[in-house]
């Protein structure tokens, strides 16, 4: 029952998008802010994007870098299949996509893939949390610094408390379950000190890519729409989400430009041309690395290696 009221709530607020945006003539308005968009800046936006699915997919290859063997492409290409399904999928079911890649390219386990999505999101929470305590406006500096703080003590914390010694592998079936969950969190975790150089790197670019397009899109200055851009962000780790991030994407964003003096339809309007933009380029990229010819499985080159050499 609180499964399917999520999804009827992350629908309707879906809906409610559509219905703002077909009321009045602001279709008609959102088209113009369109064509106000010079190519220089949407080139420069996607060039950002592309940037950080580079980014993302250091961040793969340096986890699992005995797996892929040098080859990052391998990682790119999963980097870039999973972005666009997270896109797309509604309810985030897209997040499947990367356990499932990385078992049939690098043969990983389950559990181990499920770990290191989940410490790869907890990454991205925790680095958009920091950032938007660091920058947002009309925070007491106490409470900024003290937020800043708890996070990252948390973030230093949290893997050191996975690697501990545990028995909860003889704690019955659902705990033993768990133990190899922590377990792999654990070694997810071990490369925690290059993951977070990835992670800032990687949302520091995207962040102000998208910050520059919101800019070019409302005709203000970045620093402006900086707080819009880490609205959206901190609106897509909300437990309800709307179908394919419609709705929720769109009002995290106007509501932060709101200390900034935007007006909710205007920041509305740019959040929804931004949101679509960032879908578009996540779709051909991802549709690029799906036609272009992959690489081989683990298993494919085992059994490969055993037909060469008998």
């Amino acid at each position: 029952m609180k499964r399917a009221f999520s999804h009827v709530l992350a629908v309707a607020l879906t809906l409610a998008l559509a219905v703002w945006f077909l009321s009045g003539r602001r279709w008609t308005e959102f088209g113009a802010a369109l064509e106000g968009l010079s190519i220089a800046d949407a080139a420069l936006a996607a060039a950002g994007f592309f940037l950080s699915y580079l980014l993302r997919a250091a961040r793969v290859y340096g986890e699992f870098r005995h797996d892929a063997r040098g080859r990052f492409g391998a990682c790119l290409r999963i980097v870039l299949m999973h972005n666009a399904a997270v896109n797309v999928v509604p309810f985030r079911g897209g997040e499947a996509a990367f356990p499932l890649l990385l078992g049939r390219v690098f043969g990983t386990p389950p559990a181990r893939a499920l770990a290191s999505l989940f410490w790869f999101r907890l990454q991205d929470a925790l680095v958009v949390a920091m950032a938007a305590a660091a920058v947002w406006p009309g925070l007491p500096f106490a409470l900024r610094a003290a937020a800043m703080a708890a996070l990252a003590v948390f973030a230093w914390w949290l893997p050191r408390w996975a690697r501990r010694p545990h028995d909860w592998a003889g704690r019955g079936a659902f705990a033993g379950k768990l133990a190899k969950l922590r377990d792999a969190f654990a070694e997810s975790a071990r490369h925690a000190r290059f993951g977070w150089l990835w992670t800032a790197a990687n949302w520091s670019v995207k962040l102000a890519a998208q910050a520059c397009l919101l800019a070019a899109l409302l005709g203000a200055e970045p620093g402006r729409a900086a707080a819009g851009a880490l609205g959206a962000e901190l609106a897509a780790i909300l437990p309800v989400q709307g179908v394919a991030g419609f709705g929720t994407y769109e009002a995290g964003a106007a509501a932060a430009l709101l200390p900034a003096g935007i007006e909710l339809a205007d920041g509305l309007r740019a959040a929804l041309a931004l949101h679509l933009f960032v879908i578009a380029c996540a779709l051909c990229a991802g549709a690029a690395a799906a036609m272009l010819p992959g690489p081989r499985s683990t298993a494919e080159s085992s059994a490969s290696a055993k037909v060469s050499h008998p």
